[in-house]
């Protein structure tokens, strides 16, 4: 049984959430486990970088204000580092100016979506979007 679950976990789409907002990280943390996902949760910035790299998600959900290093800056060293320049990452932030949008588009992101303006469901369906899961 321990080698089917192994077999599974392996299928499983890897999803990175960097969110430093402990009771909004576990409502994305639970829903993602019960849509299937294989979720790790970072709370900053610096963790971000370092487990993009061991973790190698398919998919990273970044928040931008966090401690340490912001998401913007996250996004950059990302795109800058061959081991990561190709996972796709949707920023979900409550930065809802033209110009914090520009930026992260600026930076290679692959979807900006304003926590204000989102639910739950629909950050679900970004994110199958972008794995080509629909």
């Amino acid at each position: 049984m321990d080698n089917n679950l192994k077999q599974i976990n392996k299928t499983l789409k890897r999803i990175l959430l960097v969110e430093d907002d402990d009771a909004l990280a576990n409502v994305y943390l639970s829903r993602l486990q019960v849509e299937g996902f294989d979720v790790r949760r970072v709370a900053n910035g610096e963790d971000a970088l370092a487990t993009a790299l061991s973790y190698k998600p398919d998919l990273i959900l970044l928040d931008v204000m966090m401690p340490k290093v912001s998401g913007f800056d996250v996004l950059d060293i990302l795109r800058n580092t061959p081991e990561t320049a190709n996972i796709k990452i949707i920023m979900l932030t409550a930065l809802s100016q033209d110009s914090d949008k520009d930026r992260a588009e600026a930076l290679g992101v692959d979807d900006y979506l304003v926590k204000s303006q989102v639910v739950i469901t629909d950050v679900i369906e970004r994110i199958r979007y972008h794995l080509k899961m629909l």
